[in-house]
């Protein structure tokens, strides 16, 4: 009866670790897909908002946006010198702004000097590591809505503003 037991247990635990070896190798293939790639950033004044928005080769990955006293350059620390008074930093992660072999795929300004209601400056300020970042310089504290648009992918950023077309 031992002798029976042991080999039932035997049984059972190999087949145990047969199933989950299994279930633990498909996820993690299906998973693994390349970084989206940023390839460019553009702006636009509108009657009640200023909107940055954030093009992407791939996926839209997580994006947070987070007021900061200044916008400083990863991985250097150096400040990036946009003039304002009140910054917005956009991560984004996971994402790359160069290919594997390590040439840019973004396209737009690293540094500018904006005049719309609300958006003084935007400013690339970081593709390290698997995070791309970006600061925007304000005169005056933001009010910030952001969301995803597919088709083509991008991140958006809306400023809110009194109206200017009245």
């Amino acid at each position: 009866m031992n002798h029976l037991r042991l080999r039932r247990l035997v049984a059972l635990t190999t087949g145990v670790l047969l199933t989950a070896g299994i279930t633990l190798a498909a996820p993690a293939s299906a998973a693994v897909r390349p970084a989206p790639l940023v390839v460019n950033a553009r702006w636009g004044g509108h009657c009640t908002y200023d909107r940055i928005v954030i093009d992407l080769r791939g996926h839209v990955p997580q994006a947070t946006v987070t007021r900061v006293p200044r916008l400083v350059r990863d991985g250097s620390g150096a400040p990036v010198p946009l003039a304002g008074k009140h910054f917005l930093q956009i991560r984004l992660h996971p994402a790359a702004a160069h290919d594997r072999e390590g040439g840019g795929t973004y396209r737009g300004p690293q540094l500018v000097k904006i005049r719309l209601p609300r958006l003084k400056g935007l400013a690339l300020t970081g593709d390290f590591e698997g995070y791309v970042t970006f600061g925007a310089a304000f005169d005056s504290r933001p009010s910030f809505s952001s969301f995803t648009l597919h088709g083509p992918e991008r991140f958006v950023l809306d400023v809110a503003h009194r109206n200017v077309c009245r």
